[in-house]
């Protein structure tokens, strides 16, 4: 199994789940209705986004809970040897960059779905209330 594989498998989507896209190039437009905090104002780009935040805040801690397990152990079996002391460093550069996508993913789902409450997904209200419009000639159809 390559490295590409082997960490598509660490952060990629798992049984069917969501993979990450820009909210505006996805056929799906975001989730559905919930409620309290997380209190979803329509299927918008802006709610989309929060989403996909979220997820990729779940898998990166995911990743970095694997990374940490995949190295219990490799001290105890490889004492003496120097390698050891630059994986360990390897290992807490990663599980550092990971716990910062984690938390940059926490605060960007937060403010992605406050945008979407304050703008109530105006994006997608217009887009709706246009479609009702007329516009004759082939040109005009483009916009």
């Amino acid at each position: 199994m390559s490295d590409s594989e082997r960490w598509q498998g660490l952060v990629g989507p798992t049984g069917g789940g969501p993979v990450m896209r820009l909210a505006s190039a996805s056929g799906d437009a975001g989730s559905g209705a919930g409620g309290a905090d997380n209190l979803r104002y329509s299927k918008g780009p802006w709610t989309s986004a929060s989403g996909t935040a979220g997820d990729l805040r779940t898998r990166a801690e995911t990743s970095r809970s694997v990374l940490g397990r995949g190295h219990e152990g490799v001290e105890a079996g490889a004492v003496g040897l120097g390698s050891v002391a630059a994986l360990r460093s390897v290992l807490k550069s990663w599980e550092e960059r990971l716990q910062a996508v984690r938390d940059e993913c926490e605060q960007l789902k937060g403010n992605l779905l406050t945008v979407a409450k304050e703008m109530g997904e105006s994006e997608t209200a217009v887009k709706s209330s246009l479609k009702g419009v007329h516009v004759p000639g082939k040109a005009d159809e483009r916009r």
